[in-house]
């Protein structure tokens, strides 16, 4: 249960990658409500031994049998998991194949092992005592309670002094003047009194230093808090956004900052009925207070007013739905959504702040930069800091979209910035009223890149990423790419690295980012430039094609390792060539830029070794076969029985390392009697020639990636934006978005119809060009002229 536990605790970004571990693989219920009988057993071992998989399939019904049983005697079928279900699964999936299900689930707590490993390193390597340095503080805040609690009981029994020698004095003397014979006692009484009262003062004097005391240590942790604890949680929220691991759980630093907020407003309380003490009781004691109270005061205030001021964090930073795993672009006319959040969370302040968003607020680069583009939000849309389902208080922007100015200023500065290398911040703004002070607060995002195409996102989040690198602290420097600082490798390879773990759920080992670096460092001293990196073609191009490849469908071959990926051509053959005949490596390709992967193998020939590849397989192929089924159906021409592929580099069985994956026997009949039809995937020549496509097949190319990128961009604006429609241009690279309701969009067909007017529009294009190109072959061989 420990384990589960842990990842409960985890922030959303790294439960939604336990999440997909578990998605289409294994109930994540019965992983969640059997979390301590899972963890109990050795699925390790059972992985490799049927009879053991076997004896721990039937424990695991027992049990669930036993459970199911106790809520029945509870009467709580309805109020707790539904085990009978459960086990109802288990029985229609694993009954027949236990060992799969010890394979699963000893993979599935390993790869939850990885994960919370993964963040604990990238704790201890950003603050190794941070484990050390939280518990300290915590122990402060605690303490800073503690004793404010009590001030206040001692301030309770001041009170109750003051008011019993008040009520003496007012009694003795009305007593002394019904009874002369009390006179006598006078002295004796005004001694006694005189005693109380000088106890009281003492009090006082010891409850005042006693307040200048806390107030002393939450002046240094309130320091503490704003500027070490806040600007590192905001340093890991930015390597989040790039896909580090970092932890970015903001419960503890609510905590901190609304008990010592508690604390400070106690304090500045006590401070007034000390004050109120000293006015209503002025006659039993004479004797002045070491300390200007409104002093202290002052000074409570100035921490209150520090605390607060920074309390207003963006704890989702801005992003598009279609793009969730690169936050911080945004395309105009597209909506986005962002969070704020108060770390302040007590009552007083619930509901009291109204938050507006601003675009581009106080930025210098707007009149210094030549040509920054100015937008405006396309509404007005502040909302008030209340508590969500989890208690906090927090706002959520879902709605936002941006529009650009007609105007631009004309600036002074030489350089101008491409659209990609453009930044611009929002900031949210809040006044508060306290102790008739104005408080204003602010929070400002990280960054972001407005784009007006799809197809500037690869562009976008390179800037993004170098961008976060190199940047630590606030403020922002948003004229960075005006003359933008190299990275080293190491900083440049853990953000690459981030990617993959964060499409893939792995990031790149020593022997892939050596290979990374081959192909991208080319400075002596080991230093990459922004230049060499993000512009044409460039290597990011090429990684980000990967990334999407992996993405959309080899996330499981990738996160288990099967996938070799960046190794070169040469180190290939060096691994390969020592191998046995039908060993095999899968790596991606390094000449398609889209992303493509390929696999390489070693049969032997007259008693050498022959390492062959074959020609890479694409988006476009992998969509219509999955790449186990074309590991399992590859074939020679030459040799249509034999399949070349036997093992897995470096000795991996081909069934334990594909078999979970591939799709049923294309053998079998279907459910109407037909037999599947299955393409087949057979080399004529294994090794792809080295020389260039012809200028037909780069034309073709061309047009399909034309029409390709035509189409995705203007499904990307309708999909996103649920109301424009699209009337088509002169050119096919440009459109107008009108306004229309999203019922008239996709209402009697109009979507599918559109869509075939598309495919009808590129086709005719493609024919007309085609065409072209003939008439002016033929009239070159008719004339004899180069037309």
């Amino acid at each position: 249960m420990a384990q589960w536990q842990a990842l409960l605790k985890l922030d959303s970004a790294l439960q939604s990658r336990v999440c997909q571990l578990y998605e289409k693989r294994f109930p994540k219920d019965i992983r969640h409500y059997l979390c301590v009988w899972i963890e109990n057993q050795d699925w390790d071992s059972a992985a490799v031994d049927e009879n053991r998989a076997r004896t721990c399939f039937q424990a695991l019904l027992v049990f669930l049998e036993e459970q199911w049983k106790r809520s029945i005697q509870e009467n709580i079928i309805l109020q707790g998991p539904d085990f009978s279900s459960m086990r109802d699964y288990l029985l229609a999936h694993f009954q027949d194949e236990p060992l799969n299900l010890a394979v699963l689930l000893s993979e599935c707590l390993k790869e939850e092992k990885q994960i919370l490993a993964s963040v604990c390193e990238v704790q201890s390597c950003s603050n190794p005592t941070m484990g050390q340095s939280w518990e300290k503080l915590d122990n402060q805040v605690n303490e800073l309670k503690r004793q404010t609690l009590e001030i206040r009981k001692e301030l309770k029994t001041l009170e109750d002094l003051n008011e019993k020698l008040d009520f003496l004095l007012k009694t003795w003397t009305r007593e002394v003047e019904e009874h002369a014979r009390l006179a006598q006692s006078q002295a004796v009484f005004e001694e006694e009194c005189q005693k109380q009262a000088w106890f009281i003062t003492q009090t006082k004097q010891i409850v005042q230093r006693q307040l200048v005391n806390i107030l002393k240590q939450t002046h240094q942790v309130v320091e503490t808090l704003t500027d070490v604890e806040l600007p590192e949680w905001k340093r890991r929220q930015q390597l989040a956004c790039i896909g580090s691991p970092a932890e970015t759980n903001l419960d503890l630093l609510e905590k901190w900052f609304s008990t010592v907020a508690e604390v400070l407003l106690g304090v500045h309380e006590q401070l007034k009925k000390l004050q109120d003490l000293n006015s209503k009781y002025s006659s039993t004691n004479n004797i002045d207070l070491p300390a200007s109270i409104s002093e202290i005061e002052k000074f409570a205030l100035l921490l209150i007013m520090k605390l607060l001021t920074n309390a207003l964090v963006v704890v989702k930073q801005p992003v598009m739905q279609k793009f969730p795993q690169r936050p911080l672009i945004l395309k105009t006319g597209v909506q986005f959504s962002m969070t704020v959040r108060f770390l302040v969370n007590i009552p007083e302040f619930k509901c009291k702040f109204k938050v507006k968003p601003v675009f581009d607020k106080d930025v210098e680069e707007a009149n210094t930069v030549k040509g920054f583009r100015l937008f405006d939000f396309n509404r007005d849309d502040c909302k008030v800091l209340d508590e969500d389902t989890d208690g906090g208080l927090m706002a959520e922007f879902g709605h936002m979209s941006l529009k650009e100015r007609k105007s631009r200023t004309k600036g002074s500065a030489e350089n101008r910035l491409g659209v990609t290398e453009e930044l611009h911040i929002i900031k949210f703004v809040s006044e508060f009223q306290h102790a008739g002070q104005t408080c204003n607060i602010e929070a400002s995002s990280l960054p972001v890149v407005v784009i007006s195409s799809t197809s500037q996102v690869p562009s976008a989040w390179a800037s993004i990423m170098w961008w976060n690198v190199l940047s630590t602290s606030e403020p922002w420097n948003l004229s960075l790419f005006i003359n933008p600082p190299p990275l080293t490798w190491e900083q440049l390879s853990q953000a690459l690295s981030w990617q993959f773990l964060t499409v893939g759920q792995r990031g790149l080992n020593e022997n892939q980012l050596s290979m990374l670096r081959d192909k991208i460092v080319d400075d002596p001293d080991g230093l990459v430039h922004w230049s060499n990196f993000s512009k044409n073609e460039n290597a990011w191009i090429w990684i980000d094609g990967i990334l999407d490849l992996i993405k959309k469908h080899l996330v499981d071959l990738w996160r288990d390792g099967s996938i070799m990926g960046f190794v070169s051509r040469e180190r290939t053959r060096l691994l390969l060539q020592e191998k046995q005949a039908g060993n095999f490596l899968i790596r991606f390709s390094e000449s398609s830029k889209d992303g493509a992967v390929t696999f390489s193998w070693v049969d032997q020939s007259n008693g050498e070794p022959h390492v062959h590849a074959v020609q890479p397989y694409t988006k476009k192929e992998l969509s219509v076969l999955t790449l186990p089924d074309i590991i399992y159906r590859y074939s020679l021409s030459s040799q249509r029985s034999r399949n070349p592929l036997v093992y897995l580099y470096p000795d991996i069985p081909k069934d334990t390392a594909f078999g979970r994956y591939k799709s049923c026997d294309p053998s079998a009949p279907s459910g109407d009697g037909y037999h599947r039809r299955i393409p087949s995937f057979i080399s004529n020549d294994p090794t792809p020639p080295p020389s260039p496509p012809s200028e037909t097949l780069v034309m073709d190319m061309d047009i399909d990636a034309e029409k390709n990128a035509y189409l995705d961009e203007l499904i990307s604006s309708l999909v996103d934006s649920l109301s424009p429609a699209v009337t088509w241009g002169s050119h096919l690279d440009t459109f107008q978005l009108q306004p229309l309701s999203p019922q008239s969009l996709f209402a009697d067909g109009k979507w599918e119809r559109k869509e075939r007017e598309v495919h009808s529009e590129m086709q005719k294009d493609v024919r007309k060009r085609t065409g072209e190109e003939e008439e002016r072959l033929d009239l070159k061989v008719k004339t004899g002229k180069t037309i």
